[in-house]
């Protein structure tokens, strides 16, 4: 499986931006995929998951309401609307992948075997 994520951008605080983020291979439609995220000088955290699916998604506490994922098996993609952004929401944005035929969403980084390579989203304020 291979990743590639884009979408980001500079914005200010208060506005909208859609990541996306395309998957090689024909299997996309069986495993769950998630958005990390890394601030400077901090460590990557989750952000948000999708099951294989798409029936299942989890946010992380400082992005629900304001983030949605959802994904398109027709079209190997998945993308990441988000909406009112705030300054902490600075980051690089990585998309990641379980392996083929794990559908369940996880939050941890160890569940997931396959990443992008990271846009940068920067929020001004």
């Amino acid at each position: 499986v291979q990743l590639q994520a884009s979408g980001g951008g500079l914005v200010q605080a208060g506005g909208s931006l859609r990541l996306s983020c395309t998957a090689s291979g024909r299997t996309f439609s069986s495993y769950a995929m998630g958005w990390f995220r890394q601030a400077p000088g901090k460590e990557r955290e989750f952000v948000a998951a999708i099951s294989s699916g798409g029936g299942t998604t989890w946010y992380s506490d400082s992005v629900r309401g304001r983030f949605t994922i959802s994904r398109d098996n027709a079209k190997n993609t998945m993308a990441l609307q988000m909406n009112s952004l705030k300054p902490e929401d600075t980051a690089v944005y990585y998309c990641a992948s379980r392996q083929p035929l794990q559908g369940g969403v996880r939050r941890t980084q160890d569940e997931y075997d396959y990443w992008g390579q990271g846009t940068l989203v920067t929020v001004s304020s």
